[in-house]
């Protein structure tokens, strides 16, 4: 039998997530901890638009083309977490809501996916950087996936259904990977580099960068 999968394989394109998501129990209170990797300062939507914004400024192509597949990823995590957010909101009560203190997302946004952090604050695009030189960049990055795995570790804490620590889990060992991949870009860079010079110039900038 053909699946969705197999009708776009030639888009590259596959209609399901990374990872499966099946939440059984509702609990908005546990959504307000998660909606942080949704739009908050270390979630999944900052990522992306700081990786796909850095690429053009990149002067190697394996470098750029790691920039390209982690923030094209990250925007399939930003899918997966709006699916934990969709189901754990899902088919709420009022009284659920009251209770759960849900009540003043409810009142902006009733149980529609929008980005903010847990504390309430709307997505900014000040949560992300591209300066334009590969190891300010690149050491932003990976200091990013590092804070992003200290969330996902806070939101285990918190949790306790395993339907949400399972896909939690993967997000969080895929911030882990995503840390030694930046990890390398960087040590490529710096072998692209003169080793005396790569802190004192621009190789997406200054012309005669690594020449000095």
């Amino acid at each position: 039998m053909r699946t969705s999968c197999d009708l776009y394989v030639q888009q590259r394109y596959c209609n399901k997530l990374q990872y499966p998501v099946k939440i059984k129990t509702p609990n908005a209170k546990l959504a307000k901890v998660i909606i942080s990797q949704l739009g908050g300062p270390d979630g999944e939507l900052a990522a992306s638009l700081r990786y796909l914004n850095q690429r053009y400024a990149m002067p190697y192509g394996e470098v750029k083309g790691l920039l390209t597949d982690i923030g094209t990823e990250e925007l399939a995590h930003f899918e997966m977490i709006s699916a934990i957010l969709y189901q754990l909101t899902k088919d709420l009560s009022m009284e659920e809501i009251k209770k759960s203190g849900f009540d003043t997302y409810f009142v902006d946004h009733t149980t529609g996916i929008y980005p903010v952090a847990a504390s309430g604050t709307p997505f900014t695009a000040t949560y992300f950087q591209s300066k334009g030189d590969i190891i300010t960049d690149l050491s932003e990055d990976m200091a990013a996936e590092q804070k992003a795995r200290t969330t996902y570790d806070n939101i285990l804490r918190l949790a306790d259904d395993p339907d949400v620590r399972d896909p939690i889990r993967f997000l969080r060992e895929r911030e882990i990977v995503h840390y030694q991949r930046f990890g390398e870009a960087l040590r490529i860079a710096q072998d692209k580099l003169n080793s005396k010079n790569f802190y004192a110039c621009n190789p997406a900038f200054d012309k005669n960068c690594g020449k000095v």
